[in-house]
């Protein structure tokens, strides 16, 4: 159940920003494509490996 509540934390969030960002007409804080996006999992990701494995 925590872990539904801290997405849909981010969601609005994020959905907040976005809004006010293109209200006061500056570039969205995010990467523009799939691959930006595919980058920003891979880090996740890494960070995770790291922890399993090494515990940090």
């Amino acid at each position: 159940m925590r872990f539904m509540q801290e997405i849909l934390l981010a969601l609005i969030a994020g959905l907040i920003v976005g809004i006010v960002f293109t209200w006061i007409k500056l570039p969205i804080p995010s990467p523009p494509a799939l691959p930006g996006i595919i980058g920003i999992l891979g880090i996740y990701l890494g960070h995770k490996l790291v922890n399993f494995f090494y515990g940090f």
